[in-house]
């Protein structure tokens, strides 16, 4: 062979070898279903992989895994924690980590790389995991609170519970390496350090039955910290804990208690010594403050006049607070919160302003959405702008309210008085496309609002377009309605005074929306809230967590738990969807089986199709009976 022809022949062998290996790369590392997740409490967590190629029909034939107690290790490719060494498979989903055992505290870092049928991948990007306070040992001796209402409080006939303020101020004595705040904030809480918000979450932790188990967060705090003095300081809000309505119906709604805060913040200091921040009654508190009322059902009531500039700082003269109080646990076991938090997703400007008789203007924000809004205004001390809320308008341009029953759906703001004021609630969101404001003294502008759009931060990975315009409205309508009901629990609805995880609803759209959403995580803390939720006699009720006492015995409302299990499984390929909620589905057809079924078949039911149809245009003027339940 002529040396020329040769050697071009081997040049292209190489340079296509060399294309082959480029172009198998991987991406969307995660252990546990997330990214480089901070404080899980899985003692072998489960690691993915995507493979990413521009050639066609890649498959993986191999893979190694290596996981390092730093990064200096892994960076060396010293898996001193774990070196899977080169094992032959084509899984790249729910590796089971099989190395040294995992404490409390402890950074993980890990990469891994593949072979395929077209050749090797480099090493990914270094990950990382954390993990939580595993043991009940590692968390403080004490949760606090205020176990009571205070003077400007209502709680007998309206729900109406100020938020609680707590702060503490430490030293910190050498310099900082680290720092993780592990928190159980209930029903809600927010996290500050000297003066900054802690993250980007929204209405956290995720809702619980709080008497079967609670959620926990953790976050990297090393950035906030400095040497010397520094303050932390929590806001908590009512949530789910400190029902709404409870008084209405005690039979029905299930009620935990008024909110109350556990915490630590370990501080790893550069000689190797650590240090811990723990709650006790040590710190201050008050419920004095700015926020004076929250609830999902009828909106935040800030007043600014009662705002204590630097609360969260060091220096701020807390001699008027009152000490902190131990109090009662709740009786739930303390868990990492394996599933997102919410945040704010999109942000949404209003598209006009109308004026109205008496003052009032109504804000169209030009489409539905679930969220709160944010307001700039200016007027005198004192002065309060109300904000009413609601998803449609009567044909006189007025609020459309009647379906929202009970709930207000109403934002108060007192001013401070002076410069240009900023807010939006922190506590209370809703669904609305249309808000009814009063109290200016002059005419608002579109300008001055903001609609903040506000679901679990889980990524869109599905779309769907078509050549006809109407098709496309009704798919984008779908992705806002589903977007909007991810609240930590699938919610009914965001208006009115319900808001609850249905079983029913999602048994017959939680395949359709896993086309859409990287929703695995959220679905599987649900199906724990309906474990959690099942009775000893095998019932499991219509709504989980069971917020209210719904145990009817029907078919369609707790057979979601078999489909969504089966959705997960499918989509996800999570084998432990099925493993852990199996005994429970399998106790339950049992109980529905001695108690309902002749022939094999199922004699009870309690909603049927539920909605009745709309009548055709022939036979509007024909009278139809119906029969329904009543659950109320």
């Amino acid at each position: 062979m002529n040396i020329k022809i040769y050697i071009a022949i081997i040049s292209i062998w190489f340079l296509s070898f060399s294309k082959v290996i480029a172009q198998v790369s991987l991406q969307n590392t995660t252990c546990e279903m997330l990214e480089n997740p901070l404080g899980i409490d899985v003692l072998k967590p489960r690691l993915a992989w995507h493979i990413i190629s521009n050639e066609r029909n890649v498959m993986q034939t191999a893979y190694q895994i290596l996981v390092s107690s730093s990064p200096e290790n892994l960076n060396a490719n010293e898996g001193d924690l774990w070196d899977s060494g080169k094992i032959s498979s084509p899984e790249s989903i729910h590796i089971a980590y099989n190395g040294k055992g995992l404490q409390s505290r402890m950074k993980v870092y890990w990469k891994v790389k593949v072979w395929t049928n077209v050749g090797q991948s480099e090493w990914s990007a270094n990950n990382y995991f954390s993990m939580g306070l595993l043991y009940y040992k590692d968390w403080p001796k004490g949760w606090i609170g205020f176990d009571r209402a205070f003077p400007w409080d209502n709680i007998k006939t309206d729900s109406r519970l100020s938020a609680r303020y707590f702060r503490k101020e430490f030293q910190s004595t050498k310099e900082i390496k680290s720092a993780t705040a592990s928190i159980v904030g209930l029903g809600l809480y927010e996290l500050f350090i000297n003066g900054k918000k802690v993250g980007n979450d929204v209405l956290s932790p995720s809702p619980t039955d709080y008497t079967k188990n609670v959620k926990y967060n953790t976050y990297d705090v090393s950035s906030y910290l400095q040497n010397g003095k520094n303050a932390v300081g929590t806001i908590l809000g009512n949530g789910r804990f400190f029902a709404m309505r409870q008084n209405e119906k005690p039979y029905k709604i299930k009620t935990f208690g008024f909110p109350k805060m556990l915490m630590n913040i370990n501080i790893v200091y550069t000689d190797g010594t650590t240090a811990n921040i723990d709650t006790d009654d040590s710190w201050k508190g008050t419920t004095d403050g700015p926020i004076r009322t929250n609830n999902e059902y009828d909106g935040e009531e800030y007043d600014a006049t009662k705002e204590a500039p630097g609360w969260n700082k060091v220096g701020f003269d807390d001699s008027k607070w009152a000490k902190a109080e131990f109090v009662q646990e709740p009786t739930g076991t303390i868990e990492a919160q394996m599933n997102e938090n919410m945040k704010v997703m999109n942000v949404v400007k209003p598209v006009s302003i109308t004026k109205l008789s008496g003052g009032r203007y109504i804000l169209d924000m030009g489409q539905n959405m679930v969220g709160w809004l944010q307001i700039k205004v200016k007027g005198v001390k004192g002065k309060q702008i109300k904000m009413r809320f609601a998803e449609s308008l009567q044909n006189n341009g007025e609020l459309f309210t009647a379906n929202l029953r009970n709930a207000k759906c109403t934002d108060l703001y007192t001013l401070k008085g002076g410069e240009l004021e900023i807010w939006e609630p922190t506590f209370a969101y809703r669904g609305f496309r249309y808000v009814e404001l009063s109290g200016y003294s002059y005419q608002p502008s579109v300008n001055d609002f903001l609609g903040k759009m506000i679901y679990d931060n889980i990524k869109t990975v599905g779309t769907f377009e078509t050549s006809d315009a109407l098709t496309n409205q009704i798919f984008k309508n779908a992705w806002w309605g589903i977007a909007g009901s991810y609240k930590g629990i699938p919610v009914d609805c965001p208006q009115r005074n319900e808001r609850m995880p249905w079983l029913g609803d999602r048994g017959a759209v939680a395949y359709g929306e896993s086309f859409l959403f990287d929703n695995g995580r959220f679905y599987a803390k649900w199906l724990q809230d309906i474990r959690n939720s099942q009775k000893e006699d095998g019932a499991i009720p219509d709504v989980a967590p069971a917020f209210w006492r719904y145990y009817s015995d029907n078919m369609t409302w707790p057979g979601a738990m078999l489909l969504v299990t089966e959705m997960l499984y499918k989509q996800t390929g999570d084998v432990s969807a099925v493993r852990d909620n199996y005994p429970a589905m399998k106790k339950w057809l049992a109980y529905m089986q001695d108690r309902y079924m002749q022939d094999y078949i199922l004699t009870k039911d309690s909603y049927g199709d539920w909605c009745m149809p709309p009548l055709p245009s022939n036979l509007a003027g024909v009278k139809v009976q119906t029969k329904s339940i009543l659950l109320n």
